[in-house]
């Protein structure tokens, strides 16, 4: 029997494995771009966030990251072979913990997976936008 699934603080140790997740799970999404994703853009994507990683049985499953002053969830990228195992789930109800007051983000419009997983999850599209990466929906959380 497998362990539970954990959602921790993020630790130096772990940006190797983040690194490299970040970037398979961006070719494995957003097929559309033919973007130049590297293993660098995780460093700079995650500036001055908080990160919090998804664990069971001391595999790293995925991440999220939160620039807390706005309450705004940047990232959250779960291994394309883990999706569906609760994770991203998990790592949406931890970042919404850590907001002080209703929370926000970005979805691309063409993530048609992402899009329906906030949607389940109580988020409300506000408004759309246009991004170097394409149409986004602005998502606001239904809590707080």
């Amino acid at each position: 029997m497998s362990s539970s699934l954990i959602v921790r603080p993020y630790e130096e140790a772990d940006r190797p494995f983040l690194r490299t997740l970040y970037l398979a799970s961006r070719k494995h999404t957003w097929t559309w771009l033919e973007d130049d994703f590297q293993l660098e853009d995780f460093d700079h994507a995650v500036i001055g966030e908080t990160i919090l990683v998804a664990e069971r049985d001391g595999h790293l499953l995925g991440f999220a990251s939160i620039f807390t002053q706005e309450n705004f969830l940047h990232n959250l990228f779960v291994d394309p072979q883990y999706q569906g195992t609760g994770a991203g789930s998990a790592l949406l109800q931890a970042a919404e913990e850590a907001f002080t007051r209703q929370g926000s983000l970005k979805c691309l419009v063409k993530s048609k997976k992402s899009v329906a997983f906030y949607l389940s999850k109580g988020w409300n599209i506000i408004s759309t936008g246009d991004s170097p990466k394409g149409e986004y929906y602005l998502f606001h959380s239904s809590k707080k």
